[in-house]
């Protein structure tokens, strides 16, 4: 029959240009997982990452191996000619080689978060090695590029501190660094702020007021949670 010859005769051009690209592609994903491997073993080596993290990438890499060797031995097939049946084998290697590789693939993506926004990690919530549930945050991420200072001031200080007003805001943290800003919102804070009259304040109580002001240059080195002192 024409498959007889055909498994007689060898695979056609096709066939081999077309095994020999999987295994190409296999080679390279091999060495991908490889040196991925290799800076996991390092750091696992160190005591950075846990083993369960250590754990799966070694499992992408023998996964990425095994591919490999699947698809070399498709290829190898198609060169030497073969049976309809060996053909078949061999196919069902790789595809139960490329269902690990997806699963393989699948874990890779989970290794790494990616931020919505530019930023810096403020604070990293789960320990190493800690399960964390989905939709649970792991981290906090804190954009530099928009930054502001705030103030809690007594109204009777509030002169010079209007929205639009220029101030100037000194950083202990950077070496005293002096800083230009402009006022931006102004709103009484909640009566527990309030100052309440005495003698020394006089006859009425004195509101707290939250005072905000935003950079007017950038300012390298600041970091959220450093103090600011009015000027």
């Amino acid at each position: 029959s024409a498959q007889s010859r055909k498994a007689q005769n060898g695979a056609r051009k096709e066939q081999i240009a077309g095994a020999y690209e999987l295994y190409q592609t296999a080679l390279v994903q091999e060495d991908v997982m490889k040196k991925s491997f290799e800076r996991i073993q390092k750091l696992y080596d160190q005591k950075v990452i846990a083993a369960q993290k250590y754990d799966e990438v070694k499992a992408k890499y023998d996964a990425a191996v095994a591919q490999t060797k699947a698809a070399k031995s498709q290829y190898d097939m198609a060169v030497n000619g073969a049976r309809a049946e060996d053909k078949a084998a061999a196919q069902a290697l790789v595809d139960q080689a490329n269902g690990a590789l997806m699963e393989v693939e699948s874990y890779l993506g989970e290794l790494y978060l990616t931020s919505p926004s530019d930023g810096i990690i403020s604070a990293v919530f789960p320990k190493v090695g800690e399960l964390v549930g989905q939709g649970a945050p792991v981290a906090s991420v804190t954009d530099l590029n928009d930054i502001w200072f705030t103030f809690n001031v007594r109204e009777d200080y509030l002169h010079g501190m209007k929205q639009g007003d220029k101030i100037t805001v000194i950083i202990p943290a950077l070496d005293g660094k002096e800083v230009p800003a402009t006022v931006n919102y102004v709103a009484v804070r909640e009566s527990y702020a309030t100052w309440k009259a005495t003698k020394e304040t006089g006859m009425y109580d004195a509101k707290t007021f939250e005072v905000r002001a935003v950079p007017d240059v950038k300012v390298d080195g600041i970091r959220p949670g450093m103090s600011a002192i009015v000027k």
